[in-house]
């Protein structure tokens, strides 16, 4: 078995071991320890949150006193008391007023792992996985207090840079990270994002 495969199977046994949805669990988790990006008492609004992997890890950050709604165009069987679950598309025009009734303020915390069918032509999965990002954080305005964090999972690839250029004006500060437990090969890549501030488009800050 190749290095690569034993390591997704390390992951795989995992999350079966501790009782999390997916392997993709510990993404989440590696910026919860590292940045504190949940904790207890958040409002967390997770998109694409289907299987709900991320569900439970935001859930066991928030605590009790927390909620964790997720969104996802897939039903999630998941039996959290501190989770609630949304069926939309994230850019469905009634997704807003559906997060209105489902959030008690505003998130301290948005979420985004969004991944569109791939087709397999890298080009339009690349740019579709970007179209629903941006759409996720979009919604920032509307959802996202003044100070909140953020995470995103960003397809990488010509807009890459696009989408980081989003979140910069957005936020104090942008961190381009790739967790442990993602395919060395994969594309894929997070943006961990500190200090939601809405109004600022110049103190922004990248590393990663």
């Amino acid at each position: 078995m190749r290095l690569e495969e034993a390591k997704r199977d390390q992951y795989r046994r995992l999350a079966r071991e501790e009782g999390y949805k997916s392997r993709a669990a510990y993404k989440l988790l590696e910026s919860v320890r590292k940045y504190g990006l949940v904790k207890k008492g958040d409002v967390v609004l997770d998109f694409g949150a289907a299987p709900g992997g991320w569900l439970q890890v935001a859930a066991e950050a928030a605590g009790p006193s927390g909620l964790v709604v997720g969104v996802d165009l897939e039903p999630v069987d998941l039996d959290e008391a501190n989770v609630v679950t949304i069926q939309s598309d994230v850019r469905s025009p009634d997704l807003p007023l559906r997060l209105d009734k489902a959030l008690p303020r505003k998130a301290d915390v948005v979420l985004s792992d969004l991944s569109p069918q791939v087709m397999g032509t890298w080009d339009l999965d690349h740019f579709r996985q970007i179209e629903i990002t941006m759409a996720a954080a979009g919604l920032m305005r509307g959802f996202l207090r003044e100070g909140g964090d953020a995470m995103f999972k960003v397809f990488d690839g010509e807009r890459f840079g696009e989408m980081r250029s989003t979140l910069v004006a957005q936020f104090e500060k942008v961190h381009v990270t790739k967790p442990k437990a993602s395919r060395k090969g994969s594309a894929e890549l997070y943006l961990v994002c500190l200090g939601y501030r809405p109004a600022s488009r110049t103190a922004a800050t990248t590393s990663g």
